[in-house]
């Protein structure tokens, strides 16, 4: 029942993205609109449009894509200073594309809620 994404486009090579990882379940890649000094886009390779269609099937995958994350967070160096990671459901979420993914946001450090002014750490 999902409909082809953006996603879907960058999974089968048919558009072009900045890809930083890739394994067997997983792509990640730069986001075009960074809201941080890093910030990558984790995507299952199974289309799953929102959180709330994550059922017992497939609910490993975002075990992965949180690995996957925690992995790109060590290899960029932001692992010990810390970084943010989110995932938006629907509309009044912040969802745009429906294919989940996990935004890894890192080189800033981030107040809470999230919309308060960052300072920028690293560039």
């Amino acid at each position: 029942m999902s409909q082809e994404t953006i996603f879907t486009k960058i999974i089968n090579r048919e558009i072009p993205a900045d890809i930083v990882y890739e394994d067997e379940k997983a792509l990640a890649f730069k986001d075009i609109n960074p809201q941080a000094p890093f910030h990558v886009l984790v995507i299952p390779k199974q289309p799953i449009a929102t959180i709330n269609d994550v059922n017992e099937e497939n609910a490993h995958l975002v075990g992965h894509l949180h690995l996957v994350a925690a992995r790109l967070a060590e290899e960029h160096g932001f692992a010990e200073n810390g970084y943010r990671v989110v995932m938006n459901c629907n509309n009044d979420g912040g969802q745009t594309v429906y294919h989940i993914h996990l935004h890894v946001l890192a080189g800033l450090e981030m107040g809470w809620p999230p919309y308060q002014s960052r300072k920028k750490v690293v560039s």
